[in-house]
């Protein structure tokens, strides 16, 4: 008796990739630390993003040494470890978040966390959470056998990261490796909110999106509807994550919820506009 082929079941996160591009919308990801300003807000933050137009949402798994990010983000992983959040409490998040809305939420964190608890016991925990993906920014995809292998039986994404510094010859692999969506560092340094970015950038995301079919995000340094349309005109859709955070610094809890909310309408009417083909 012959056997039936296989057929790969997409995970959540390619499904809502799939369903944006069949619209020819760009996808909007917001990022924000878990547990910070506490899980409580967290969640609030995360369910007023979903409302205002987020399609995903990067979380944040607090780290004791957050090597791609910057000082912003640094801060908040810092504030959220001293209040005591462990990883059953950004699990909860999740769990709370997903309960309230279908959007797929993305753990972005380094791989001590989860190699202390255990790759196949962290990923169970994950989905069974309702994480539909994960993004390791210090786990190159030749390493990653045993994370790709439990997030593959879990139908979990798995997101790898592209620089401004990689290789062409390396882009097949990190694709290959990537099931959900290639993450495209948009500079060769930390996250953190910039005003400029290098005409470089433009050709290097043109690049990045010609060598690779799966869909591309920009993320590092996209803080306003302008930056963000602009990153969108050549891959598939942003990350911001520290002008979230800053915001949060800056305000108190009900305003910074309210700012959080109006940045994520700007930047969704922006790439929307740039779908649309409205000159902005």
């Amino acid at each position: 008796m012959n056997q039936a082929p296989h057929t790969e079941i997409p995970n959540a996160v390619a499904k809502r990739f799939a369903a944006l591009q069949a619209q020819s919308r760009k996808a909007l990801i917001p990022f924000f630390t878990a547990g910070y300003p506490s899980p409580a807000e967290t969640m609030r933050l995360a369910l007023t993003a979903s409302s205002a137009g987020a399609d995903l949402l990067e979380l944040g798994m607090p780290f004791s040494d957050p090597l791609a990010d910057g000082p912003a983000i640094q801060q908040s992983s810092h504030e959220a470890l001293e209040s005591g959040l462990k990883m059953k409490d950004t699990f909860n998040i999740v769990e709370k978040v997903t309960s309230k809305t279908n959007m797929p939420v993305v753990l972005m964190g380094y791989y001590n966390p989860i190699g202390a608890l255990g790759v196949t016991g962290f990923v169970r925990s994950a989905k069974s959470a309702g994480v539909s993906g994960l993004i390791v920014p210090d786990l190159p995809p030749e390493e990653s056998g045993e994370l790709r292998a439990a997030a593959e039986d879990s139908n979990m994404a798995l997101t790898f990261l592209i620089a401004p510094t990689t290789t062409l010859n390396r882009y097949q692999t990190i694709a290959d490796s990537s099931t959900g969506f290639v993450y495209a560092v948009t500079v060769a340094g930390v996250t953190g909110a910039r005003r400029l970015f290098a005409k470089e950038t433009d050709a290097y995301l043109q690049t990045v999106k010609r060598n690779i079919a799966k869909p591309v995000v920009a993320g590092f340094g996209i803080a306003s509807g302008k930056s963000a349309r602009r990153m969108a005109r050549r891959v598939d859709g942003v990350v911001v994550g520290s002008a979230f955070i800053e915001l949060q610094r800056t305000n108190p809890r009900v305003r910074a919820r309210a700012a959080v909310g109006r940045l994520v309408e700007e930047i969704r009417k922006s790439l929307d506009s740039l779908d649309s083909g409205v000159n902005t």
